[in-house]
């Protein structure tokens, strides 16, 4: 890369700090806000067009994004086992699911001029990269968004677990679990009316009181690393940007 293309991008992302709180973020989405429970579509074009467009607003303000996708809307490791599957042939089916979502998430947002890669944990030379992490930070270093597929590459291990590893390995200033939920309440608010909600969180707290926004292994890796976690809904046009910059959106799980 000439010294002054590379220079100006080291530059757009320190003058976008000033603007942002989290300039390099992980954020995780579950494979079920790719699909339509009403048409059955596992990949619906619509959902899939709107989420490109939100990590498109962040990438322009300066913010160097890694995103996990899961893959429930494909196939799930659990599920399967519940239904006789094996559960490691279960989870590398639920693993490859996440790569396929990876590169339709990779299409979306190149048809709208992000530039993106897919790195997976699962050698795949004809279709990703296999995930290295310096080539991953290179790549953020370049201004791409970097989607990392394949969960950890072994069985047992959620994408939330592989979200929280990733982004200890990539450095990120904080993991965004994007759901359908503002934040994490103390019961489920669609099923209590009384149900209320948490504006922060510590660690410990969440760890004990089991809560169900991620698995207690991702909470524990970003507990160890110092990673906080911020949980918000997705689908609030505006909850993304609010989030990098700052502002008090859904819950923040961190030792504060």
């Amino acid at each position: 890369m000439p010294f002054s293309l590379r220079f100006g991008i080291i530059c757009n992302v320190k003058k976008a700090s000033k603007k942002i709180k989290y300039g390099r973020i992980l954020l995780k989405l579950s494979g079920e806000v790719l699909g339509n429970r009403e048409t059955g579509e596992c990949i619906d074009p619509k959902n899939l067009a709107f989420m490109a467009e939100r990590v498109k607003k962040i990438h322009k303000m300066g913010v160097q994004v890694g995103i996990v996708l899961g893959g429930g809307n494909i196939f799930r490791g659990l599920t399967g086992a519940g239904k006789g599957v094996n559960r490691v042939t279960g989870d590398s089916m639920g693993m490859l699911a996440t790569i396929i979502n990876g590169l339709a998430m990779m299409n979306a947002l190149e048809s709208i001029g992000v530039p993106t890669r897919v790195m997976t944990s699962i050698e795949m030379p004809k279709l990703a990269e296999p995930f290295i992490q310096r080539k991953a930070l290179r790549h953020f270093e370049k201004g791409r968004v970097v989607i990392f597929a394949g969960g950890t590459g072994n069985p047992y291990f959620s994408t939330d677990s592989a979200a929280a590893l990733r982004a200890s390995e990539i450095g990120a200033e904080a993991l965004l679990k994007a759901t359908k939920v503002d934040g994490i309440y103390t019961a489920d608010p669609k099923k209590d009316p009384k149900a209320k909600k948490y504006a922060s969180l510590k660690y410990e707290t969440a760890l004990e009181k089991r809560l169900k926004v991620m698995d207690s292994a991702a909470f524990a890796l970003c507990m160890d690393n110092g990673i906080p976690i911020v949980v918000f809904d997705f689908f609030d046009g505006n909850a993304l940007e609010r989030v990098v910059k700052g502002d008090a959106v859904g819950t923040v799980v961190s030792d504060k």
